[in-house]
Protein backbone atom coordinates (compact mmCIF):
# COMPACT_ATOMS: atom_id res chain seq x y z
CA UNK A 1 0.00 0.00 0.00
CA UNK A 2 2.60 2.04 -0.09
CA UNK A 3 3.94 4.13 -3.14
CA UNK A 4 7.24 5.29 -4.44
CA UNK A 5 7.82 8.89 -4.52
CA UNK A 6 10.15 10.55 -6.66
CA UNK A 7 12.25 13.24 -4.63
CA UNK A 8 14.53 15.33 -6.96
CA UNK A 9 16.93 17.95 -5.41
CA UNK A 10 16.77 20.91 -7.45
CA UNK A 11 19.50 24.16 -7.27
CA UNK A 12 17.20 26.67 -6.63
CA UNK A 13 17.37 28.70 -9.55
CA UNK A 14 15.69 29.69 -12.60
CA UNK A 15 15.05 26.91 -15.03
CA UNK A 16 16.01 24.19 -12.96
CA UNK A 17 12.30 22.81 -12.28
CA UNK A 18 11.41 23.39 -16.01
CA UNK A 19 15.02 21.23 -16.49
CA UNK A 20 13.40 18.50 -14.48
CA UNK A 21 10.17 18.30 -15.53
CA UNK A 22 10.91 18.66 -19.10
CA UNK A 23 13.11 15.95 -19.26
CA UNK A 24 10.36 13.50 -17.72
CA UNK A 25 7.69 14.57 -20.12
CA UNK A 26 10.14 14.23 -23.41
CA UNK A 27 10.93 11.05 -21.72
CA UNK A 28 7.26 10.12 -21.58
CA UNK A 29 6.68 10.07 -18.26
CA UNK A 30 3.41 11.45 -16.66
CA UNK A 31 3.59 13.17 -13.29
CA UNK A 32 0.43 12.19 -11.14
CA UNK A 33 1.32 14.47 -8.29
CA UNK A 34 3.67 16.97 -6.86
CA UNK A 35 5.11 19.04 -4.29
CA UNK A 36 8.00 21.60 -4.43
CA UNK A 37 9.31 22.78 -1.08
CA UNK A 38 12.19 25.53 -0.68
CA UNK A 39 15.06 26.87 0.99
CA UNK A 40 17.69 29.09 0.37
CA UNK A 41 20.10 27.04 -1.88
CA UNK A 42 18.07 23.94 -2.98
CA UNK A 43 14.66 23.15 -3.43
CA UNK A 44 12.90 19.52 -3.00
CA UNK A 45 10.48 18.44 -5.40
CA UNK A 46 8.31 15.27 -4.56
CA UNK A 47 6.30 13.48 -7.18
CA UNK A 48 4.74 10.11 -7.86
CA UNK A 49 4.56 9.24 -11.58
CA UNK A 50 3.85 6.82 -13.76
CA UNK A 51 7.59 5.23 -14.08
CA UNK A 52 9.31 4.96 -11.05
CA UNK A 53 12.41 3.68 -11.97
CA UNK A 54 12.59 5.41 -15.32
CA UNK A 55 11.37 9.03 -14.56
CA UNK A 56 15.16 8.08 -11.54
CA UNK A 57 17.13 7.09 -14.54
CA UNK A 58 16.00 10.29 -16.40
CA UNK A 59 16.72 12.54 -13.85
CA UNK A 60 20.24 10.83 -12.66
CA UNK A 61 21.58 11.47 -16.09
CA UNK A 62 20.48 15.03 -16.13
CA UNK A 63 22.60 14.81 -13.02
CA UNK A 64 19.84 15.80 -10.45
CA UNK A 65 20.30 14.25 -7.27
CA UNK A 66 17.42 11.82 -6.40
CA UNK A 67 15.86 8.99 -4.21
CA UNK A 68 12.83 7.14 -3.88
CA UNK A 69 10.96 7.61 -0.60
CA UNK A 70 8.13 5.46 0.46
CA UNK A 71 4.45 7.97 0.70
CA UNK A 72 1.01 6.74 1.43
CA UNK A 73 -1.81 8.24 0.23
CA UNK A 74 -5.74 7.94 1.31
CA UNK A 75 -8.99 9.02 0.36
CA UNK A 76 -10.72 11.24 2.72
CA UNK A 77 -14.27 13.13 2.29
CA UNK A 78 -13.27 16.66 1.19
CA UNK A 79 -15.56 18.05 4.16
CA UNK A 80 -14.47 20.44 7.01
CA UNK A 81 -12.99 18.57 9.62
CA UNK A 82 -12.15 15.24 7.85
CA UNK A 83 -7.89 15.55 7.60
CA UNK A 84 -8.21 16.59 11.69
CA UNK A 85 -10.32 13.27 12.19
CA UNK A 86 -7.90 11.41 9.89
CA UNK A 87 -5.08 12.38 11.80
CA UNK A 88 -6.33 12.00 15.83
CA UNK A 89 -5.22 8.37 15.67
CA UNK A 90 -1.82 9.20 14.83
CA UNK A 91 -1.75 11.46 17.56
CA UNK A 92 -3.00 9.07 20.08
CA UNK A 93 0.13 6.34 18.61
CA UNK A 94 3.05 8.91 18.52
CA UNK A 95 3.25 8.40 15.10
CA UNK A 96 4.44 11.24 13.63
CA UNK A 97 3.44 13.22 9.90
CA UNK A 98 7.13 14.52 8.24
CA UNK A 99 5.40 16.26 5.33
CA UNK A 100 2.04 15.90 3.52
CA UNK A 101 0.58 17.42 0.52
CA UNK A 102 -2.83 17.16 -1.08
CA UNK A 103 -3.44 16.05 -4.90
CA UNK A 104 -5.61 18.32 -6.88
CA UNK A 105 -8.18 16.29 -9.53
CA UNK A 106 -9.23 13.64 -6.52
CA UNK A 107 -13.05 12.19 -7.01
CA UNK A 108 -15.84 14.50 -6.52
CA UNK A 109 -16.67 14.96 -2.64
CA UNK A 110 -13.18 13.30 -1.94
CA UNK A 111 -10.16 14.65 -1.23
CA UNK A 112 -6.54 12.70 -1.20
CA UNK A 113 -3.59 13.12 1.02
CA UNK A 114 -0.08 12.17 0.08
CA UNK A 115 1.69 11.46 3.78
CA UNK A 116 5.03 10.70 4.85
CA UNK A 117 4.91 9.31 8.48
CA UNK A 118 7.78 8.68 10.52
CA UNK A 119 6.52 4.95 10.62
CA UNK A 120 4.48 4.10 7.09
CA UNK A 121 4.21 0.44 8.51
CA UNK A 122 2.56 1.25 11.70
CA UNK A 123 0.72 4.48 10.04
CA UNK A 124 -0.69 1.66 7.45
CA UNK A 125 -2.34 -0.55 10.72
CA UNK A 126 -3.56 2.80 11.75
CA UNK A 127 -5.53 3.94 9.07
CA UNK A 128 -6.67 0.33 8.26
CA UNK A 129 -8.09 -0.10 11.71
CA UNK A 130 -10.08 3.31 11.32
CA UNK A 131 -10.89 2.45 7.97
CA UNK A 132 -9.57 5.31 5.77
CA UNK A 133 -8.99 4.41 2.23
CA UNK A 134 -5.50 3.58 1.43
CA UNK A 135 -4.72 4.41 -2.13
CA UNK A 136 -2.29 1.61 -4.30
CA UNK A 137 -0.21 2.32 -7.15
CA UNK A 138 -2.93 0.89 -9.64
CA UNK A 139 -5.30 4.07 -8.19
CA UNK A 140 -2.39 6.20 -9.70
CA UNK A 141 -1.25 5.01 -12.68
CA UNK A 142 1.85 4.06 -11.91
CA UNK A 143 4.46 1.53 -12.62
CA UNK A 144 6.36 0.17 -9.64
CA UNK A 145 9.01 -2.33 -10.42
Amino acid sequence: MKLKQLSIFLENAPGRLYEATHALGEAGINLRSLCISDSADFGVLRILVSDVAKARRVIMEKQMPARIDDVVAVEIDDTPGSLARTLNPFKEMRVNVEYMYALAGAASGKAVMVFRFSDNDKAIEILRANKIRILDAEAFGMLEK
